[in-house]
């Protein structure tokens, strides 16, 4: 785990990653590494996302996302707004009453400073996952994608997340799901550049989906 504001250099990951004939065989398939798609501007705008996109598909989760941000006309989504918006307007947006807890209580611990988005840069991973679970609904899933996409740290392989899980089955031949143990081995040849090598993962479990 990173211990400070170090952000992703990507050319230099992929000449790292590239030692790795798996790994190879994926950044020549798929080109530059590309996290801009994931990126979110704000701390908060990247874990609202991640609370909506929890156990949805993709177009599910596009759909409630795309009709909540919605509601911030005026203004980006920010604490201070989604705690101004009646419940059910988040409720017909597509947010179930559990999810609409989360977010509140998001909001508020953004507004009481249990979650301060200025004091990240200077922690390590570790504290920083520990800071965000303090919210209700996020864990360390959620933490590992704002550590990648939206704090930039280059050392994070979210070894929890399927699509990871069976990007190391399918890029490595592996008879079956790997083990957090099984992963961290694998990556011990380019540690320090897990999240670029996570992108071409996910790659490699996309196009598994696309093929099946």
């Amino acid at each position: 785990m990173s211990e400070g504001p170090m952000k992703t250099d990507v050319r230099r990951s992929m000449k790292v990653l590239n030692r790795d004939k798996a790994l190879a065989k994926l950044i020549k398939k798929h080109g530059r590494a590309d996290l801009s798609s994931r990126a979110s501007s704000s701390v908060f705008e990247a874990l609202l996302r991640s609370i909506i996109y929890q156990q949805l598909s993709g177009y599910a989760a596009r759909a409630i996302h795309g009709r909540v941000l919605a509601l911030f006309p005026k203004t980006k989504p920010n604490a201070r707004a989604l705690l101004k918006i009646p419940a059910k307007k988040l409720r017909a947006a597509g947010l179930s009453i559990q999810k609409i807890e989360y977010v509140r209580d998001l909001a508020r611990k953004c507004m009481d400073g249990t979650i301060d988005p200025k004091r990240l840069p200077k922690m390590s991973s570790a504290e920083i996952i520990e800071h965000l679970t303090a919210v209700k609904g996020v864990g360390e899933w959620t933490a590992h994608m704002v550590l990648i996409f939206t704090l930039r740290r280059p050392d994070i392989l979210p070894t929890g997340d399927l699509g990871v899980k069976k990007g190391f089955q399918i890029a490595y031949k592996l008879k079956a799901l790997p083990s957090k143990k099984d992963m961290e081995k694998l990556a011990a040849p380019w540690k320090g550049h897990e999240s670029i090598a996570s992108w071409y993962l996910w790659r490699a479990a996309d196009g598994a989906k696309v093929k099946k």
